[in-house]
Order: structure tokens, then C-alpha cells, then sequence
């Protein structure tokens, strides 16, 4: 009996612990819902929108705990803290943020502190999109707005972070200002959507700019940051909705110093465009020794070639009439080795239907014998060809004719080419092959709707790298024959100058660059296709 009573006992405990257990297990955390609440601003000292504000430190309390993530991106300030505020904790995570500001604040303005998207919840990340904390030093908030959208002059899709800046057109203001000073508002664009809304303005009459400010400065750096502007004085308020299109400038003109590349060349760099620039010696220069000028292939270089010389150092001038700048240099010479002769073929091995087959000399080309150089087909049989010296590209082009599935061979014979300095090649050949018309593909282009001309019509790959053009004056079909199998990215530049080629703008000139329009989508080519598409345009 005593047994029994142990035995019940004990299973009675052994149930009860296996029953707990279950009830443990059927209750144990399964992490439950995923949070996707961002953090919520519960309390600001001062608070936001203050008035008569003269603190110089603001703190946010969250109801959890949160971090900062991309500050240096996604923080705005407008208008701009010429001394960037302390904006603490930046690595642990906390339930507030502390700003310190060092700047003196203006009078009667209104300021707004941007967060952007860069305060998010600790655990998942969750952001607090677009947080602003706002305040005056006055005694009102100002509160007009002024909203827009930015886009990129040649690519499909604008950058990053754009910023979008008001200056006040004051006493003070001038077409510089943007070079010297930072604007009065400014805000951005964030990294998804190319929309802007300048807030808490106050009214008066304002110059619009964006720039995609690498430096980070909010001023226009005409080296290395993109530009868009509205040319007509902004009045506030206003119901308009602006678009800016940014765009890089083509560079002021500035030479750089000359410098000593090998016995026989001085490079001169600059900025630019050559083309106004004019290089003599002061130096007179021994009968014995002979120049010539050539620009680099593809580098903004000018290659100054002159046969060695004993002269310690050649004194130059640089002038450009157009701007009315003269420059002087002195490049004192050194015992460095000559730069001999070298000859590259544009394509070797596969070689496409719509392929020039080009030499390319790094050293000034001044002769030609054609009696050197001979086309096989087939490894036998003599063909003929043409050829053109481009002198500015320093480059021989050979025209020919082609055929599907054939190989080619070019032979140069020692003394085929001459350069400046009376170096002559060795033995060369260069080896090509043609693939079938069905590897390839064929597009047609037809554009209507609202078509001015001339237009340059470019097929790009989804790098934006320009595969084909066709420059036309007059309407007629676009047609690009033997495309790669690939996707495409077709567009229509409008050539309103008529000079064949992709004209940007310049700010001080209060000139747009010309405009761009981009057929939607990609278009796909197959092996042993033919497609037709219609770009119908707008404006």
C-alpha cells in the first residue's frame, strides 16, 4: 500500500512536470511580429516650432531606443549652420538625440533641422522619414513653401542627393554668389525620389539652384559638382512647380604647368578647349631642332614633340586670345629616355560589321607606304582597301570590304609607317574575323510626335555608354544594322546647334544644355532579328 501511494505519488509529479513542460514549450517566445513601427518623437527641449528660440542646444526623446544612420547624407539644415552642429550619440543607441549648435543664429528666421531618414529604431532599423525640428528666431515661423523636381541632363536617372538651394536676391546678390556663399534655404532629395519641398520660407524674391554638392560645402564647385538652375527670379509665395536639370559644365580655361615627359616630348595639360590655346617659345630654338603640337588621344594633354636638343631649358608662353590670358613657363630639361614609336590596332580578332579598323601611333604619324601593307582574305587572296591619316587622332582608318564568316589578315612590312622623328615599324599583322549577318540583329527607329530637328539619334547600353549614332537634319528611318544581342537604351538628343554633338550648359552664361529625350524602357535585341520601334517624342 505504502508502495502504491509512493508509486501515485510519483507519477502524479512526473504528469504535472511533463504537463508544465508542454505549457512551456506551447508558450515558448516565437519572436512574434515583426516591428515595423518607426521610433515616435515624444518630447523636444525647446519644442519644436519655438519662437523667439536663442538655445543653443536641442534634445529629442523617442519612445525607444534609436540610432543615427547616414547623418552626413541625409541631415539638412536650412538655412545652412556655417559651423556644423555637434549631433550626439552617434554610435550607441539611445532614447534621444542632442543637438549642440556652434553658429550664431540669424534674426527673424526661421530655421529647419532635417533628419531625413537618417533616425532609426535600434532593432529593425526602422526609419523616422523626414523628422524635422523647427524654430525661429523671431517671433513667427515663417511658412511658405516651394516644391519641385530635379533631373539629369544625359543620364536617365538623376543622382543621389541633390542638393536644392534658395539664395535671397538682395543688395548683396550677384551671379557669383553661388561660387562664394551658401544659400539662404536649402534642402534635398534624398536617395530614392528626384522630388524636393523647400519649407518655412519666408517671401521675397530668390534665385533657384541644385547641385550635387560632392564637397559638401553648399557652394558650386565648377570642378567637380553637377548644376541646374532656373534661369527667371523665383517670387514667394507661389503655386508654380519648378524642374531643375543638372548637368556638368565644360571647364574654364586653365592651363596647366608644362612638364618634361621624355627627351622628345613636353606635356601641357589644361582645362578647357585646346582650341584657344596657343603655344610659342620664347627660347629661340636651334635650327637643327624641329616641333610639332598634337593632342593626346582621349586626355585633355597637348603633346609638344621636338627633336633632342642640349638646351638646359625651353621658356614657353601659353596665350588664349579669347578669355585674354598669357601665361609664362619655364621647363628645364632633363636626362630622361626618348619615346620611341608604338603602333595599336583598334580591333584584333572579332571584328563587327560596323567596325573601322584602325592603327594608332603614340608617336606623330607623318608618313605612309602603302606598298608595305597588304589585306589577305582567307590567309591568300589580296584585297583592296583605303585608308585616311587622321592627323588630330594620330591614327591610320582602312575601309574594305567585308563579307559574313571570312577572316582577314593586315600585314605591315618594316617601313610601313614613319613617325616625327624618322622611326619606322617592324614586321606587324593583325588578324580579323566576321560572323554570320544571323548573329546579329537590326533595329529601326522611327520618331514622331513632336520632333525638332536636327536630333541625334543614340542607341547606349544600360551603362550609358554610347553604342551607336546617327546625326540627321530632315526626318527619315533610323537604321542600326548589325546590333550585338543585348538590351538597348535608345535616345534623342536635339541638336539645336546643328554641330553633331551633345552641347552642356554654363550658369554665367544663362545658357540650358540641350535637351534629351529618352525612350521608355530598354529595348531587347536577338540573333537574327528584325524590330521596328516608335519613339513618339514630347516636349
Amino acid at each position: 500500500m505504502v508502495y502504491l501511494k509512493k508509486l501515485l505519488g510519483f507519477l502524479f509529479v512526473a504528469f504535472m512536470v511533463l504537463a508544465l513542460w508542454q505549457c512551456a514549450k506551447r508558450g515558448s517566445p516565437s519572436g512574434g511580429p515583426k516591428d515595423i513601427t518607426p521610433p515616435k518623437l515624444v518630447r523636444a527641449e525647446p519644442e519644436n516650432f519655438s519662437t523667439n528660440f536663442k538655445a543653443k542646444k536641442i534634445r529629442l526623446y523617442f519612445d525607444e531606443l534609436i540610432k543615427l544612420e547616414d547623418v552626413q547624407n541625409q541631415l539638412v539644415v536650412s538655412p545652412p549652420f556655417k559651423n556644423p552642429a555637434t549631433i550626439t550619440p552617434m554610435g550607441a543607441p539611445s532614447k534621444y538625440i542632442e543637438v549642440v549648435i556652434k553658429d550664431t543664429l540669424r534674426e527673424n528666421t526661421t530655421y529647419t533641422i532635417n533628419f531625413g531618414q537618417s533616425i532609426v529604431d535600434n532593432n529593425e532599423g526602422n526609419p523616422n522619414s523626414f523628422l524635422s525640428y523647427v524654430f525661429s528666431t523671431g517671433d513667427y515661423l515663417d511658412s511658405l513653401t516651394l516644391s519641385g523636381a530635379v533631373k539629369d541632363a544625359i543620364n536617365r536617372k538623376a543622382d543621389e542627393f541633390i542638393s536644392v538651394m534658395l539664395y535671397e536676391i538682395d543688395s548683396a546678390y550677384t551671379d557669383s554668389t553661388i561660387y562664394k556663399q551658401p544659400p539662404l534655404y536649402i534642402t534635398n532629395t534624398g536617395d530614392s525620389l528626384p522630388f524636393f519641398e523647400l519649407r518655412n520660407l519666408k517671401a521675397g524674391k530668390y534665385a533657384l539652384f541644385g547641385l550635387k554638392d560632392v564637397n559638401k560645402n553648399n557652394m558650386f564647385d565648377q570642378g567637380q559638382d553637377k548644376i541646374g538652375f532656373i534661369e527667371d527670379t523665383i517670387t514667394l509665395p507661389t503655386d508654380s512647380i519648378y524642374g531643375l536639370n543638372l548637368f556638368r559644365e565644360q571647364l574654364n580655361y586653365k592651363p596647366s604647368v608644362p612638364s618634361l615627359a621624355a627627351k622628345n616630348k613636353i606635356i601641357f595639360g589644361y582645362q578647357g578647349d585646346y582650341r584657344d590655346m596657343v603655344i610659342e617659345t620664347l627660347t629661340t630654338l636651334p635650327d637643327t631642332v624641329n616641333t610639332t603640337l598634337l593632342k593626346e588621344r582621349n586626355k585633355d594633354t597637348l603633346n609638344y614633340w621636338f627633336t633632342p636638343t642640349d638646351l638646359d631649358s625651353i621658356i614657353f608662353t601659353i596665350r588664349n586670345d579669347k578669355v585674354q590670358v598669357l601665361d609664362t613657363f619655364t621647363v628645364k630639361m632633363r636626362n630622361l629616355p626618348m619615346d620611341s614609336l608604338k603602333l595599336s590596332a583598334s580591333v584584333n580578332g572579332k571584328f563587327n560589321f560596323e567596325d573601322t579598323f584602325s592603327i594608332l601611333a603614340n608617336t606623330p604619324i607623318t608618313a605612309l607606304d602603302t606598298s608595305n601593307i597588304s589585306l589577305m582574305v582567307s590567309d591568300s587572296i589580296p584585297a583592296a582597301y583605303t585608308y585616311e591619316l587622321d592627323t588630330l587622332q594620330n591614327k591610320i582608318d582602312f575601309d574594305f570590304e567585308t563579307e559574313p564568316n571570312q577572316k582577314y589578315s593586315f600585314s605591315l612590312l618594316p617601313g610601313s609607317i614613319t613617325d616625327f622623328f624618322g622611326i619606322q615599324n617592324d614586321t606587324l599583322a593583325y588578324n580579323l574575323s566576321t560572323s554570320s549577318f544571323a548573329d546579329y540583329g537590326n533595329l529601326r527607329m522611327i520618331l514622331s510626335g513632336d520632333v525638332n530637328f536636327p536630333v541625334i539619334v543614340q542607341l547606349t547600353n544600360e551603362k550609358g555608354e554610347v553604342q551607336r549614332e546617327i546625326f540627321a537634319t530632315e526626318p527619315q528611318p533610323f537604321e542600326f544594322n548589325n546590333l550585338n544581342p543585348g538590351n538597348y537604351v535608345a535616345r534623342v538628343i536635339f541638336d539645336e546647334n546643328g554641330n553633331g554633338k551633345l552641347d552642356t550648359g554654363n550658369y554665367l552664361e544663362k545658357r540650358q544644355p540641350e535637351d534629351i529625350s529618352y525612350y521608355p524602357g530598354t529595348i531587347e535585341i536577338r540573333a537574327n532579328w528584325e524590330k521596328e520601334e516608335t519613339f513618339i517624342l514630347s516636349n
